[in-house]
């Protein structure tokens, strides 16, 4: 597959499982974004086969595969709809366009935005609201499908970091509690490190796919990143830690007190843990 004139995604053979929750990571361009779309079926592969469910991807009537795989775009567009219309989008694979109404779906856009923390825009336009409470109206209608695989592009887009980690947090309790395979590209390390398995991808392609501890032994994202990437373990949660940070620690200079290791526990208390 390509991005642009580049071809980013050659031989590349990855296996989801049920009940666990993928994390996408890599450089910009590198083709998070068009693996995700291939995925989900939204770009054509020049070559090669994805199946769901054991099924080729491309022989699933729309419908039915809309029930089983629900997206969320890096961007979603703005709309005038309410924001519980909007929710309800996603309830239309289950019963199609012209079904009426169910009270099951209204059930299920109800727990759909309260998950999400939307529920008190219900009957805001989208218009109207800010882009990260865009971003959460949309995750609630990709989790009112309730299907068992869920594909998002940048979740955390547009929101600020309290509601990332609660975006991360319910993306685990989707896979762990509901037993929905959850992949998602996470552009920030230290969220993405929340996840079961790591998809590390580089410019020239596949890195490696695996659980965090086999990325951090085989140092996948300073391979993919083309530059030392350092992760730090704090409270039982792995943390990204700058470059300037780790100068800052080995030299003394802009930490607490002058004392590096102060000033290292300083900055991981600082983050909250998932």
């Amino acid at each position: 597959m390509e991005y642009g004139a580049r071809r980013v995604l050659d031989r590349v053979s990855l296996d989801f499982s049920a009940a666990h929750f993928y994390a996408v990571v890599g450089p910009n361009g590198c083709g998070k974004s068009t693996l995700l779309r291939a995925l989900a079926g939204l770009q054509r592969a020049r070559c090669g086969t994805i199946l769901l469910h054991g099924r080729n991807l491309g022989d699933w009537p729309r419908r039915e595969r809309a029930r089983r795989l629900a997206w969320l775009a890096q961007a979603p567009v703005a709309t005038d709809l309410l924001g519980a219309e909007v929710v309800g989008l996603g309830r239309f694979a289950q019963g199609g366009w012209l079904a009426a109404r169910q009270r099951d779906d209204d059930a299920a856009v109800r727990r759909a935005m309260i998950a999400t923390g939307s529920w008190e825009w219900a009957r805001r336009r989208l218009s109207s609201l800010s882009g990260g409470e865009r971003q959460r109206v949309h995750l609630a209608r990709a989790l009112a499908v309730e299907a068992p695989v869920l594909m998002l592009d940048e979740p955390t887009t547009y929101l600020d970091p309290p509601h990332q980690e609660d975006v991360i947090r319910l993306l685990r309790e989707q896979a762990r509690g509901c037993g929905v395979c959850v992949v998602s590209a996470i552009h920030d390390l230290s969220l993405a490190m929340a996840a079961d398995r790591l998809i590390v991808m580089g410019r020239r392609g596949l890195i490696g796919q695996g659980t965090v501890a086999e990325a951090l032994a085989g140092d996948w994202l300073s391979a993919a990143f083309e530059t030392p990437i350092h992760i730090v373990e704090y409270a039982r949660t792995h943390l990204w830690l700058p470059a300037f940070a780790t100068t800052a620690a080995t030299d003394g200079s802009a930490v607490v007190g002058g004392d590096p290791d102060i000033g290292k526990s300083a900055k991981l208390a600082a983050s909250r843990s998932l």
